[in-house]
């Protein structure tokens, strides 16, 4: 009866804690993601699904510590003046609207492949929001391409997004490796969004493009100088293999985070302020309430209901693994769902493969809707005043990018794998 107990609870607990993660803010309750976690990991050691040492163990410090050191070296930047220094670049080299879209889906989708899609469309909005107003263009169709490219570029590099470094710490694959299997799929995929949009507001965009002539934004040439130099020393600490022995993701962020504020004379609490505390708490709960669950074998018997699906070949599995991480990451978010295929995967015969496919899967599905992925949240939010984007409006965009994109990776990857690069 006691397991049983714990059974029911830690399922109960689950699903729960999954209901709430999916509504994104659940105001009758004043919980928001990161707080519905917490109520979860809280719940699971309450009720005796785990004890309290096994929770603690549960936690994947090295994802804990990936985000924060990315996080850190960001906020210097940032304090630096570089992100609002590249759109006004972008701004600036821009002659038409036509080459102002392009310019943003290439460059916003490099930039998130470097330093999390979150951060850049957060940084981006602002600027880019204020230059399409004071042009007299019509704000929807950049808005809509910053948000598309920066989830599509950010499926580049396992620091591009936070269900990449989950991929990344889980399986084990090399930063280099991974990079060049996903980056033509990410740049083939920002060129089919840029031609997407660029399509559907056909005649919409206009044909002048008033330029900025504001002066460039105020940066610290010093600290953007320091910074990369950092920037490429955690980029060499992501491609050496073997570094502080073993998986050396979080060990190079971190390093990068300490030389960011030693080389730097910012105050260490101005960047440390600047670090998503609650996404932290969020992954860290979300581990317990996870374990919780597998730790009752229920993950096991979902798997095995599901595997009958799943097909013989390897294309079979690839494509059902993609239409399945596509939709129930538009259920219960990206993050959650690769949470819970990480005791799936290694049952496939090519886990690796399987694990790429997740990550551009799960990437692109965020382009779906308007509450698909935090960074169209970030920008939509940020617009919602003074040009507010519909569910209508980015679904109409949204579609298509994502299915387009999302074949496209697949037929990509297949084709890889049939040529012995995957």
């Amino acid at each position: 009866m006691r397991w049983e107990f714990e059974t029911g609870a830690s399922l109960a607990i689950f699903a729960g804690t999954y209901v709430l993660i999916s509504l994104r803010t659940i105001r009758f309750v004043n919980l928001d993601r990161p707080s519905a976690a917490l109520l979860g990991a809280v719940l699971v050691v309450a009720c005796g699904v785990l004890a309290p040492a096994r929770a603690w163990a549960a936690v994947n410090y090295d994802t804990i510590l990936l985000l924060l050191g990315m996080m850190v070296v960001i906020a210097h930047l940032k304090l630096a003046g570089f992100f609002e220094w590249v759109a006004a670049w972008i701004l600036r080299k821009a002659r038409t609207p036509r080459r102002l879209l392009w310019l943003l889906v290439f460059v916003s989708g490099a930039l998130s492949a470097l330093f999390v899609n979150d951060t850049i469309c957060l940084l981006f909005t602002p600027v880019l929001l204020a230059a399409v107003v004071r042009a007299r263009l019509p704000p929807a169709p950049y808005l809509i391409a910053l948000a598309t490219s920066a989830n599509i570029g950010s499926v580049m590099t396992l620091t591009g997004n936070p269900q990449n470094m989950l991929v990344g710490i889980f399986s084990g694959i090399p930063y280099a490796r991974f990079f060049l299997v996903l980056a033509p799929v990410a740049l083939a995929g920002l060129a089919l969004n840029a031609w997407i949009v660029e399509r559907l507001y056909r005649g919409r965009l206009g044909e002048r493009f008033a330029q900025d002539d504001r002066p460039a934004p105020a940066v610290d040439r010093k600290a953007m100088r320091r910074m990369a130099v950092v920037v490429a020393l955690v980029l060499a600490g992501f491609l050496v293999p073997g570094l502080a022995g073993g998986h050396n993701l979080a060990f190079a962020a971190m390093a990068g985070a300490v030389l960011s504020i030693a080389l730097n004379r910012y105050p260490p609490r101005r960047a440390l302020a600047e670090v998503d505390w609650p996404l932290l708490l969020f992954f860290g709960c979300l581990f317990v309430v996870v374990e919780g669950v597998n730790a009752t074998g229920i993950l096991g018997a979902m798997h095995r209901a599901v595997e009958p699906f799943f097909g013989a070949t390897v294309a079979a599995q690839a494509s059902v693994m993609t239409a399945f991480t596509v939709g129930l990451s538009n259920v219960v978010s990206n993050v959650p769902f690769v949470l819970v295929a990480r005791g799936w995967v290694d049952a496939f015969p090519q886990p690796d493969l399987m694990w790429i496919v997740i990550a551009m899967a799960s990437t692109f599905a965020g382009n779906l809707t308007i509450v698909g992925s935090v960074a169209n949240m970030i920008v939509f939010e940020q617009a919602k005043e003074s040009a507010p984007v519909g569910f209508a409006d980015h679904f109409r965009v949204g579609l298509p990018v994502t299915a387009a994109t999302t074949l496209l990776g697949l037929a990509m990857l297949l084709g890889m794998h049939a040529l012995g690069w995957v």
